[in-house]
């Protein structure tokens, strides 16, 4: 099963500021939607069926984010998503937008995902099927701080740069 999971975009034209730049907060909407994406494609978890069926889902609890390089009006990019770490009541899914060849950084996003039931409104655990899929594609990397993961990621690109 892959666990680092890519999906190609193409960037809209109503996305972008004047400056024909992927506007700030639209990074978020490209991240979550090729996150379900991909997700339905290579785990067969649908989120909207999965809910219909149980009445659990997932709320974003936070986002942090680093905007590395301008995505343009009508460029591909590569969506990329990997679960970093889980428990049973948190995912924590590490997201980065690159260029079509993944040679430039354009974003990093580390996102946290909280199971909730939408009936009674409350936060639940995961199911023991869920560990189970969260445990065989989790991808754990090193940095706990998101700031220290975004500067080991940039030091790294920059030591290839320079091979």
């Amino acid at each position: 099963m892959e666990k680092i999971l890519k999906t190609k975009r193409k960037i809209r034209f109503q996305d972008c500021d004047p400056f024909n730049h992927l506007n700030n907060s639209k990074y978020l909407e490209y991240f979550i939607n090729a996150r379900e994406d991909q997700i339905a494609e290579h785990y067969d978890l649908d989120v909207f069926k999965y809910m219909q069926t149980t009445g659990l889902s997932w709320v974003v609890a936070s986002n942090q984010i680093s905007y590395v390089r301008p995505a343009f009006t009508m460029e591909t990019v590569i969506i990329e998503s990997q679960l970093i770490e889980y428990s049973e009541n948190l995912l924590l899914v590490e997201m980065k937008m690159w260029n079509e060849n993944e040679t430039e950084l354009k974003s990093i996003l580390w996102i946290k995902f909280v199971p909730y039931n939408i009936q009674t409104k409350k936060a639940v655990n995961h199911s023991e099927d869920l560990m189970q899929l969260f445990e065989s594609v989790v991808v754990p990397v090193e940095q706990t701080i998101f700031e220290n993961r975004f500067f080991a990621i940039i030091q790294k690109l920059k030591s290839k740069a320079h091979a």
